[in-house]
Formats: structure tokens, sequence, C-alpha cells
């Protein structure tokens, strides 16, 4: 089946990117809703409106650490099922609210559901996708978040007409998260686990089986054979020592500075002020003069810019430019638009002067396109790319928890009470922090890792490949020094 099978692979299971899109969007049309406000008896710039969002990015806190020891024991395939129940659970519980407790019960499984589908999605496309095409298959994580954004705020508009005295508004685009996860839930059952998976819990003919079924085109078994040989290669040297726990991904010097790269990505893409803009634009909106049914359209239209330019970019660019030159024009880009959007808000602080209005649009528009032809797939790929096979599991699990949504949590809770008191001046928060951290770091510390192996990708960072295992290993407090257990020839690597 080769390329189709693997791309197909990617956007089903990307289905729980979407979920990631739809739970973190659909409550920017429900804090709109006047219904749910009255109901709740709340503003939308109220604490209550940010624990709301809070308690949903610290529930992902939880599930993308679980996610480290669920991936490892029972398989990328099945960790992602499990989050479509979850998630399944949460999505009941806030549709069905009587009071704010369930609410922000439902918003916490909601979350849990999606903290561990947004690490496990990635690294098992990461896992399952071809070197060349990495980029494209990983970017669709970003893809499909940005298409859950789309419907989670079409749905918000169109039940929006129920009039303001109709539940209906609210009650069904909470209630609409169940779909995906029925979905997501019953077909992932028709897919094979990850080959790497499968090699480390000595599966290797079902892995055999798995990559010719991925990559086999009809002409190249060779490289299918070298690239299983690689891997079991490199998981043989793996398993000459145990590796338990949590505390080993700090005590490695190499696995250390791979997890660095990992949760650093995580949190530049957090400090771009995407989510914030994601959650509250339509308090953005409110403060450019735009009200209403007007400023739930703008979202709807926002929402459908980020997708349309993360499918330009992932299809047509990542996989050719690479991941340091898009993560350093973003960082540029983001800036500059930011800086504009603040001064713009600063002489129209009443939202009178209707051309400025509509530059403020603009700019908030331009900050998702910047977006989307950077952070937005790259973070995915990067994380999942950098992190070796002893830790990619739980490494992914806190550079994603740490990384992303402790980040998120903290900006869901602060931002409607900012953006009610300091309005404009909150958008340098994260022009400061972009200048003055993302991009040094990304410029000097990050690498190249554009179409290498997973495998190779280890001599980027001056550690073993396909067999040799790092020299400092520490197991059991003390320094050993292990020697390369499998002979191997390192392949040349053109970066």
């Amino acid at each position: 089946m080769g390329r189709i099978f693997n791309v197909s692979l990617a956007v089903f299971a990307a289905t729980g990117s979407f979920l990631f899109g739809y739970d973190g969007g659909v409550m920017t049309d429900v804090i709109g809703s006047n219904n749910f406000l009255k109901y709740f008896n709340t503003t939308d710039t109220s604490s209550i409106i940010g624990a709301i969002n809070s308690t949903f990015n610290g529930g992902a806190v939880f599930g993308s650490l679980m996610g480290g020891l669920t991936m490892d024991r029972f398989g990328r395939r099945m960790t992602i099922q499990i989050g479509a129940l979850i998630c399944l659970v949460g999505a009941i519980l806030q549709a069905a609210a009587k009071n704010l407790g369930m609410i922000l019960v439902g918003r916490i499984f909601a979350g849990w559901a999606v903290g561990l589908l947004s690490m496990a999605v990635p690294v098992y496309q990461s896992e399952c996708a071809h070197p060349k095409i990495r980029g494209l298959i990983v970017g669709m994580s970003q893809q499909m978040i940005g298409i859950g954004f789309i419907v989670s705020t079409w749905v918000g508009f169109g039940s929006a007409h129920a009039g303001d005295q109709s539940q209906f508004q609210w009650r069904f685009p909470l209630a609409f998260q169940a779909v995906p996860c029925v979905i997501l839930a019953i077909g992932m059952i028709f897919f094979p686990e990850s080959p790497r998976h499968l090699m480390a819990t000595d599966r290797e003919e079902e892995a055999m089986r798995v990559l010719k079924k991925l990559h086999y085109n009809g002409s190249n078994a060779d490289w299918v054979e070298t690239e299983f040989n690689e891997i079991k290669q490199t998981l043989a040297a793996e398993k000459s020592v145990t590796v338990p726990g949590w505390k080993i991904m700090f005590t490695v010097p190499q696995w250390r500075t791979r997890l660095f790269h990992g949760v650093a990505v995580q949190v530049f893409t957090q400090l771009s002020g995407i989510n914030v803009i994601g959650y509250y634009q339509v308090i953005m909106y409110k403060a450019l003069g735009f009200t209403g049914g007007k400023a739930i359209l703008i979202s709807g239209i926002y929402n459908c810019v980020g997708p349309v330019s993360n499918f330009i970019f992932i299809v047509f660019i990542l996989d050719r430019v690479g991941r340091r030159k898009p993560l350093l024009f973003g960082t540029i880009g983001i800036t500059l638009a930011l800086i504009c959007e603040g001064a713009i808000n600063s002489q129209n602080t009443e939202g009178t002067r209707h051309s400025l209005s509509i530059a403020g649009v603009f700019f908030i528009f331009l900050v998702s396109i910047i977006f989307s032809f950077s952070f937005g797939p790259i973070s995915w790929v990067y994380m999942g790319e950098v992190m070796p096979m002893q830790i990619r599991a739980r490494g992914n699990a806190f550079a994603t928890g740490i990384g992303n949504w402790l980040v998120a949590t903290f900006f869901a809770q602060i931002s409607p009470i900012a953006l009610g008191n300091i309005g404009w001046k909150f958008y340098f928060v994260f022009v400061a922090f972009n200048i003055a951290i993302t991009f040094p770091v990304v410029f000097f510390f990050f690498k190249e890792t554009n179409q290498v192996s997973l495998e190779d990708i280890d001599l980027l960072f001056g550690e073993r490949a396909l067999g040799a295992l790092p020299a400092d290993l520490h197991k059991e407090g003390a320094l050993e020094v292990l020697p390369k257990t499998v002979d191997a020839e390192v392949p040349d690597i053109k970066v």
C-alpha cells in the first residue's frame, strides 16, 4: 500500500488532534453565548471563564504525563483509544451540566483526554512515517487541530441562531464532542500498532509486515529491510541496559539535551500567543468594536485561515525547507504582527475607529497565518523527531505536559483578566519573550532534522547510532561505561 496507507493512517490518527482543536475551540463560542453566561451567572472576562479554560489545560497536563506510561505499556494505538473514551465521558458531563461543577469536571476529563492524545498522536505518526514525508505526516496533527477549531466555531455559530433563550446555544456544541470520540475509538481498531513499538515488544514479524504495509511501493524492498535492521540494531543496544523511571531523562546529558529541545519548542509555541487568541479572540474583537454575532462570525473566519495556511505549508514547503528556518521566520513574523496589533489597539481603545479595527483584525489573522507556516506544525514534528526511542514516550509526555499544557494552563487563567485590565499592553508580554528567548535559542541551539531517520537523528546530538549506547549512562547511581553491544556500520548523514 505504501504512501497512500501511510497518509491515511496519519490522517485518521489525527482525529485525536481534531478533538484537541474542537475541545479547545468550542469554549470560544460557548463563552460568547449569552444564555451560557446567564445560566452560570458570569461574564466573559471573569475568573470563572478563566477557570473553565485552565481546568481543561490542567487536565491536559495530567493526561500528557500519563501518556508516558500508557504508551510504553499498552502501545501507541491503545493510548489513542483510551484518550477517545475519556474524552467521551467529558463530553457527556459538559453537555448535561446542571451546575458549574459539572462543567469544570467535564472540562478536566476533556483536557485529560486531549493531553493524552496531543502527545500520543504525533509519536504514533512519526514512528510510522517515511523520513522523506515525516513533516507532512506529523504536520497532519496541526492540520486537524485547525480543522477542529473550524468545526467548533461553525457549530457554535449555527447553534447561536437558536436564540439567547435556548440552552441549545451551548449544549449542542459541547455534546458534538462525542462524535469524533466514538469514531476514533472504533476506527483505530483497523489500523496497526507502530512498527517501532512492535519491535520494542519483541514482535518482529508483525513489525516487518507493518513496515511493508506502510512503506513498500513495489521496488524498495531493500530500503524496507535496511529500515527494519536499523530499528532492530538500535533497540538491541537499548535493551542491553534497563532504563526505568523518569529520572533517566535528566541524568544522561544527551537525553537531557534532547528533552530540552522538545520542551522548548512547546513552550515557544505557547509564548507565541496563539492559544490566547484562540481562546479569547471574541474578547479581542469586542475591544476592536465587533460584538455579538459579528465577533463570532469573525472568529469563524479566523479559524479557517490557519488550517488553509497549514495545509499549504505541510504539503508544499515543510519537507523542503526543514525545521529551523521556518521557526526563525515565525518568531520574527509573529513578533512584528503583535507589535502592530498592540500599537493599533493603543490608538483605538474604544473600538470606534473602524479602519483601525479592521487593521487590528488583519494582524490577528496574520499571526495565525505565520504560526501555521512555522510553530503550528513544526512544534509537533520537531518534538517527535528529537526524542530518542529510549525516552520517546516519557520525553514527549513531559514536553507536551509541561512545555505545552502547563504553560497553557497559566495563560488560560490569567488572559481574560489581563485582557480586561491592561488590554493591548498584554500583547507585549509575548513580544518580549520572542525577542529575548525564543529567537536566540532556536538560532543557536536547535538542530536541523529534516529527512533524517529517527535512528540517525542520534548522530546530530553526538549520541550512539545503530547500536552504540551513551558512555555516560547513569545506572543505579553509578557511572558505568557501556560497550557497544551491536556491531553496526554508521551511515553518512547529509543534513
